[in-house]
């Protein structure tokens, strides 16, 4: 019997393919602001930055990439092969952290990404006047995002706040500071002041609380009856005159007649 076998690939096939493979790509990376390792950048609040990303030992037209986080940048037909270049302007609050990267087309891991640290300032938000009725509570809450981080503190009528136990409560995050207080009182009356140091300077908000009286409540139980009360006389009042109306009512028929 006669053993019939399918044709057998000479050995050094895969290698030599491998090896084509491998010189498509050896030497070949990205640069981007000629940095070829990822970094960061501080640009100014409102500044404009451009990015140019560039093929370094390149034998052939490589296409380029852009994004924005995950989200993939448009580009322009002439501003992919090669060298391809951004503009970010202005440069916004909304940018800081975020990530741009530049990838090669038909390999994504070949890529060099730009982390940008935006600095600004606190700008001090916040509901300016509050009026709260004596015995429940509020809170104050102060806007004071910045990039770094500001130092915050709460002023009472221009004097630092002394905090009470039970009756006020701090909350920080990297957005807000909020100053809480529990069951508020007559003497809680006055203009709160949210300061935040940033760098040299001092950001100040005031908020202005007004502790109103303390509305009288009455008694759902006392209303009822109250009202039940009022509905009984009436309804007494007009069975007790219940003969007269009708005799009336009689006398006004027959005269009709």
């Amino acid at each position: 019997m006669v053993l019939s076998s399918s044709p057998v690939l000479p050995q050094e096939v895969p290698i030599l393919a491998l090896c084509f493979l491998a010189s498509l790509t050896t030497g070949l990376e990205l640069s981007v602001n000629n940095q070829a390792a990822d970094f960061s950048l501080s640009p100014s609040l409102g500044s404009s930055l451009s990015l140019s990303c560039l093929v370094q030992n390149s034998s052939q037209a490589e296409e380029l990439l852009w994004y924005r986080g995950d989200g993939q940048v448009d580009l322009k037909d002439g501003n992919k092969v090669n060298v391809s270049n951004i503009c970010i302007e202005p440069v916004s609050e909304a940018d800081n952290g975020v990530t741009f990267s530049c990838k090669l087309a038909r390999d994504k891991s070949v890529q060099v990404s730009v982390i940008l640290d935006v600095q600004f300032p606190p700008r001090l938000m916040g509901e300016e006047s509050l009026q709260i009725e004596e015995g429940k509570d509020v809170t104050l809450s102060c806007n004071t995002k910045s990039n770094p981080q500001g130092q915050p503190a709460w002023y009472k009528n221009n004097t630092a706040l002394t905090l009470q136990q039970n009756h006020h409560q701090l909350y920080q995050t990297s957005e807000v500071f909020q100053l809480s207080i529990t069951k508020v009182q007559k003497s809680d009356n006055g203009t709160y002041t949210c300061k935040v140091k940033y760098f040299l300077e001092e950001w100040t908000k005031d908020f202005h609380l007004t502790v109103e009286d303390k509305k009288p409540v009455f008694p759902k139980e006392a209303v009822i009856a109250a009202v039940v009360v009022v509905t009984l006389t009436i309804l007494f009042g007009i069975v007790a005159r219940k003969d007269k109306i009708c005799k009336c009512f009689k006398r006004s028929s027959e005269t009709a007649l």
